[in-house]
């Protein structure tokens, strides 16, 4: 049975899912250069998905499409989309589960769209897809396990929720705290270098401004230092807000920003920023610690973490550090880049496969091309690239096979460089055009991450920080961040992919089992979909440094 999911709203993508296994997930960003964080714009958009995979909507028994919180013209909720020249409101699930319904695995159907067949389609809430997201996708579900969920997004506080694998039941466990998913981007916004006028941008402009600034803000805090003192502080403020609401936190660090010499005396920008990030984790990992506590006392439970806010490394490393849980998964794709895999995994869970069959590389597909004018091709194999990088100590764009789930280069649409440069973060970050606080992320063969870095847990998707073990940080500064930490993507050198060929290779030629790796893309566009486009912003990059 094939199964279509679709995400409309931001971060924006289309999965197909077979017997519960994962054919393709192509997020929207990820074709012809993206915008980051595009929607989906035209409905036709999917038909297009689907024939570039060789597929029909004929060829679908089921569109499940996500949930969200747009109330459109006609009052009902629904989400506007674009049909050619028309255009058309599409019927979905709430964005969260409320009172009076049957619980977050309530299945909503609605009529058919001539786009998604003429037997109508099915929505389940926007968070529902994160929690069954994560769960679905993890080793746990493969395993039968149960587990619990933090689901948190930009539009909802912190949830926690239990996943029960035999019986297929997903429960609310409780609320964690009184702050939305938006909060640390919102605040964040109010202080520099974060804080711009927001005039003159269109609806799509604004929201991918705000998306942008969360994990460059995570990146800034290392410039500054957390003052838990502050903490009580904060608390008093956010409990003096009658409601709970999105808007909050921008009224928060307004507040801070006007009065900082009385509130936050002799604290720079960064200081601040990293302070309201120390204090969201913390007040996160207090909450589900309690939680824990009343409800699994003496116990150790899995859990999966899903929505935007997984992609704070900070926080995940809190929460896995803690002890608290016997393991933690998140997957790489846990925000709404994840949500149209997420509903393929409500509808698979629904017909009782609640274990996702999934492999990372199953974004889009290289797109071929000719040779651009001025280039010349010849055939490079992984230890020919691994020779060059060693001996050339230059960034190599990689563009391989199919592109990778989520925000995160993995090595198929990754710039490649020697992490033993002190130079290169630098180097590489003018390439980017990116600010020279962000930080590189490295990749290191898995069996080695013990030997460079510590806890040494093999991460595989970015995801969590780790700290380098004595010596290495002098052997690759590249790969190290302001605060001395790293963000670690480990590859299985028994996997068969390109990049674990790569770094084998380079290990036996340097001794150094890591490199840098960056995402290949244009500032503000996902990754690279030809190799045309590579050549296009080494060109670019010749004419910026020549000005």
């Amino acid at each position: 049975m094939l199964i279509c999911g679709i995400s409309a709203s931001h971060d924006a993508a289309v999965a197909v899912v077979e017997d519960g296994r994962l054919c393709f997930s192509v997020e929207v960003e990820k074709l012809d250069n993206g915008a980051r964080y595009s929607s989906l714009g035209d409905l036709r958009r999917v038909a297009h998905v689907l024939a570039g995979e060789g597929l029909s909507p004929t060829d679908v028994d089921l569109f499940v499409v996500d949930g969200w919180y747009t109330i459109a013209s006609s009052g009902k909720r629904a989400i506007t989309l674009q049909d050619g020249d028309e255009s058309v409101e599409l019927a979905v699930a709430p964005y969260v589960e409320s009172a009076g319904d049957d619980g977050p695995l309530q299945r909503h159907r609605f009529d058919g769209h001539g786009l998604l067949g003429g037997n109508g389609y099915v929505s389940f809430n926007h968070v529902t897809n994160h929690i069954l997201g994560s769960y679905c996708s993890s080793p746990l579900a493969a395993r039968g396990e149960d587990a619990l969920a933090v689901v948190w997004d930009g539009g909802i506080v912190p949830r926690l929720y239990q996943v029960r694998a035999a019986k297929r039941e997903v429960t609310l466990v409780s609320v964690l705290l009184p702050i939305t998913g938006n909060s640390f981007a919102d605040f964040c916004a109010q202080f520099e270098p974060f804080s711009s006028d927001l005039s003159g941008l269109d609806e799509d402009e604004v929201i991918r401004r705000h998306l942008s600034v969360a994990g460059k803000a995570m990146a800034y805090a290392a410039l500054g230092k957390s003052e838990p003192n502050a903490f009580p502080l904060l608390d008093e403020m956010i409990s003096r807000f009658p409601a709970i609401e999105p808007e909050n936190a921008r009224a928060l660090g307004s507040q801070v920003a006007s009065n900082r010499d009385q509130l936050m005396p002799g604290m720079s920008d960064a200081d601040i920023i990293a302070t309201f990030q120390d204090y969201l984790g913390r007040r996160l990992l207090d909450s589900l610690s309690a939680a824990v506590e009343r409800g699994f006392r003496g116990q150790r439970p899995n859990l999966v973490i899903g929505g935007g806010c997984a992609l704070n490394i900070k926080w995940n490393t809190l929460i896995r550090a803690s002890g608290l849980f016997d393991e933690v998964f998140i997957p790489p794709f846990p925000n709404d880049a994840g949500s149209a895999i997420g509903m393929t995994a409500c509808e698979s869970f629904h017909r009782g496969i609640p274990a996702l069959k999934w492999d990372v590389y199953s974004g889009p597909t290289l797109v071929a091309g000719p040779v651009p004018p001025g280039w010349r091709a010849q055939r490079c194999d992984e230890a020919q690239l691994a020779q060059l990088l060693y001996s050339e100590g230059e960034p190599v764009v990689v563009l391989s096979g199919r592109a990778e789930l989520g925000p995160r280069a993995l090595g198929n649409r990754s710039i490649l460089a020697p992490a033993t440069d002190p130079g290169m973060k630098t180097r590489l970050n003018d390439i980017k055009n990116r600010a020279d606080y962000r930080p590189v992320a490295s990749i290191c063969l898995e069996a080695r991450v013990p030997e460079v870095f510590t806890p040494g847990t093999p991460d595989r998707y970015m995801l969590f920080e780790q700290r380098m073990r004595p010596g290495w940080a002098e052997r690759v500064p590249a790969i190290v961040h302001l605060d001395g930490t790293a963000r670690v993507q480990a590859v299985d050198e028994r996997s068969g992919s390109f990049v674990a060929a790569v770094l084998d290779a380079y290990s036996k030629l340097s001794g150094v089992p890591v490199l840098c790796n960056t995402s290949a893309n244009f500032e503000g566009c996902g990754f690279f979909p030809d190799v045309t486009s590579a050549a296009r912003s080494s060109c670019d990059l010749a004419n910026r440094a020549s000005v």
